[in-house]
């Protein structure tokens, strides 16, 4: 295992706020003979030997020890004192890397949905009960403890949520503005006048056009926590050819410049929504961002991949060599939760050829149709409303970041979905957090 992944994980778990001195205060070895060198020492469980790392046998058994209320994946809840160092046994540096890697899922190839993703439901977090739970911001808390124990002062993590993302993705901006969605307007007995003018009139009076009312929601919010703290962003579709990347939307329409500048005066920022294909064909992902900064005008650094299909964990090259620098893709679609066992943004480590690399990767906290659909977690409004209140909590006690997703088509009026009056709710119990 190279020194600068098992550095920066150190370092990720301590925090920014930590001093280098402290990072250097902990050391990762079995070897007796240097536990003098710190403070604190983790002994390592052995996952990144050789004859382990990327075998079947590295993953962790269930049911999972647990190290002061929190499951640990590798190596035990044994903490000792040797000499004047604290000797930690429990592999906390192993646990944080299979999760914030997604290790498991190079591991499992074979396990992937009908869309080619690792379904949350088949994680080890799930599985193991713990995916509504940061374990790797417990850790970081843990770790803070430990310091506090052996005499030395480190600031305490505060109880608030330090950055919250308000994003959106285009997949389908408009419901009758085409001339298929006019077909489609008389086929759902609007008559024709009113077709005539679905396509015809003001794209505000089309049912999925949600903007107005998003941007709204949004820049109340926003005001309330202060714009540095909470940022919106639109990712935005310009490529695939795939069924499931239709409905395909000219960016030159004069809607989508409409939505465009109205999304700029709003002060959202633009992402990348990689297309479907592109998810299949990683190698696009460049042109595609190539042709939405030529659209938009904006140099384009953050991305999101459509059905969340960021399909193996190292595909996430090409978007590096793209030019993107933060990624919102991570978190599972059929189950809202900590997908990388973290609340924090953290930097992406390859775990075929195990190299840490640019690109932040910004975990998904919740997303609408997790929550509604019945292929997925089908939750009733209350059910929803609870589940979604408790991710916002566990984010807020140790001090992370969240992002939250919802659609355009999930914020339309009368729709017989919960999913506009959750959004409108959960916006307010944060602006009151």
């Amino acid at each position: 295992m190279n020194n600068h992944a098992i550095h920066y994980i150190i370092r990720f778990l301590l925090g920014e706020d930590i001093s280098e001195e402290i990072v250097a205060a902990i050391g990762y070895t079995n070897n007796s003979k240097h536990f003098e060198r710190y403070s604190i020492v983790i002994i390592p469980s052995g996952f990144f030997t050789n004859h382990t790392y990327g075998t079947t046998s590295s993953l962790p058994e269930l049911p999972l020890q647990e190290i002061e209320g929190t499951p640990l994946l590798f190596g035990s809840p044994l903490v000792e004192q040797v000499g004047g160092t604290l000797v930690i046994h429990a592999d906390i540096i192993a646990s944080t890397y299979f999760l914030i890697t997604r290790y498991e899922e190079i591991i499992q190839r074979n396990i992937r949905d009908e869309h080619g993703r690792f379904p949350g439901k088949m994680s080890l977090p799930y599985r193991a009960g713990f995916l509504h739970r940061p374990i790797v911001d417990e850790y970081r808390l843990l770790l803070r403890k430990w310091l506090q124990q052996y005499g030395l002062c480190l600031p305490e993590v505060k109880k608030e949520i330090q950055h919250i993302w308000l994003t959106h993705d285009l997949d389908a901006p408009t419901l009758y503005r085409t001339w298929k969605g006019l077909i489609r307007s008389i086929r759902d007995k609007r008559g024709l006048i009113s077709s005539i003018q679905g396509k015809l009139g003001p794209v505000e009076n089309d049912p999925y056009y949600t903007f107005p009312w998003i941007f709204e929601q949004n820049n109340l919010l926003r005001e309330q926590t202060g714009k540095e703290i909470c940022q919106a962003i639109l990712f935005i579709r310009s490529g695939g050819k795939c069924k499931q990347d239709k409905p395909h939307y000219s960016l030159h329409s004069k809607d989508i410049s409409q939505l465009i500048e109205s999304v700029l005066s709003n002060d959202m920022k633009i992402g990348l929504h990689s297309s479907y294909q592109a998810g299949k064909s990683p190698s696009l992902i460049k042109k595609e961002k190539t042709i939405l900064e030529e659209n938009t005008g904006k140099s384009i650094r953050l991305n999101r991949h459509h059905f969340l299909s960021s399909r193996e964990p190292e595909d996430m090259t090409h978007l590096e060599a793209a030019g993107i620098t933060d990624d919102f893709t991570m978190g599972y679609a059929d189950v809202a939760g900590f997908r990388l066992g973290t609340s924090y943004p953290v930097r992406w480590i390859n775990p075929v050829t195990r190299r840490l690399s640019s690109i932040l990767q910004h975990p998904l906290t919740i997303m609408d149709c997790s929550l509604e659909e019945k292929k997925y977690m089908g939750l009733s409004y209350e059910e929803a409303q609870a589940y979604s209140l408790n991710l916002i909590e566990q984010v807020k006690n140790v001090g992370g970041e969240l992002t939250l997703l919802w659609h355009n088509t999930s914020a339309m009026e009368n729709s017989g979905s919960y999913l506009r009056k959750l959004y409108s709710h959960l916006l307010n119990e944060l602006a009151k957090k």
